[in-house]
């Protein structure tokens, strides 16, 4: 058994995260963070569903999709929310990949004209992408299909939300608007003790009992220890093999070793007790 130094769950393990967005008692929290989140981009949304989350190709041949979570609200648009803890060389990919799957379920048998309900993707990164990481206080990235010459929005019924945490690095003093508030809450969840004043709203407190360790029930505790222990072996997994890899890197300057660094990180999941088809999406290396 764990014995917990942290009086709150951590939300970036799979468990915490669906316990906080993807329980049906606690889904005015995850309603409040989307309202929050798409606060410019659209009317407030006064009521989300769940949807099953595994999603099947058109026949056997093609992949299927397994969200972390799925969601429709009351206009009939679709919300896919994915928690990501660490790089995967495609991940980019994987999300224009999954947003098709809500996209082609609206497909009506008979005469259909092909209007579409919006479609959201939603991305919550424990990591910074490599292209992005000199861009130090930008931490939210929407995407959407625009003209390149103007800039204007030619399609605005198909969005991506990235949000890369580890840039978020706002003090509780600093926290302006409520968005703010929920980032920092995900970013600094573990490391809290009590409500700080600035976050004693309704639906914050009921957050944070929501995450409170002590009142879990055992069965809700080894869960959750299980989901601790993969995260935290992940991290160190990549971090450990990601460390030797720059040592490697820095001593020969060669792109062969960023070939064994890649290795090095798969040697290193496949030990830690990943699957294959993780490894595989996680280091871009092929099957072979």
């Amino acid at each position: 058994m764990y014995h917990f130094t942290e009086k709150y769950i951590n939300p970036f393990t799979d468990y915490g995260f669906k316990r906080l967005f993807g329980e049906e008692p606690n889904k005015d929290l995850l309603l409040d963070f989307l309202n929050e989140l798409l606060k410019e981009e659209q009317e407030e949304i006064q009521s989300i569903n769940y949807i099953k989350n595994e999603q099947l190709g058109t026949s056997q041949r093609d992949r299927s999709a397994i969200f972390d979570l799925y969601c429709e609200n009351d206009r009939g648009e679709k919300f896919i929310v994915e928690l990501q803890k660490s790089k995967q060389s495609f991940f980019k990919d994987r999300t224009v990949y999954y947003s098709t799957f809500p996209i082609r379920e609206q497909a009506q048998k008979g005469e259909w004209n092909y209007q579409l309900k919006a479609v959201y993707t939603i991305a919550i990164l424990d990591f910074v992408f490599e292209e992005d990481k000199e861009e130090l206080d930008k931490y939210r990235y929407d995407v959407k299909l625009a003209d390149i010459e103007t800039g204007k929005v030619f399609y605005d019924k198909l969005t991506f939300i990235y949000l890369e945490m580890p840039k978020f690095n706002k003090a509780v003093t600093e926290l302006e608007t409520r968005f703010d508030k929920w980032l920092y809450i995900l970013c600094n969840l573990t490391q809290l003790n009590e409500i700080p004043p600035i976050l004693q709203e309704e639906i914050f407190e009921k957050l944070f009992e929501v995450a409170e360790i002590a009142r879990f029930n055992p069965d809700q505790v080894r869960s959750y220890e299980n989901s601790l222990k993969y995260y935290r072996d992940l991290k160190n997994s990549i971090d450990t093999a990601r460390e030797e890899g720059r040592e490697e890197g820095w001593q020969d300057g060669r792109e062969q070793g960023q070939a064994e660094t890649r290795l090095d990180i798969a040697q290193s999941l496949l030990a830690a007790g990943m699957t294959d088809d993780f490894v595989i999406q996680t280091t871009g290396l092929a099957e072979a």
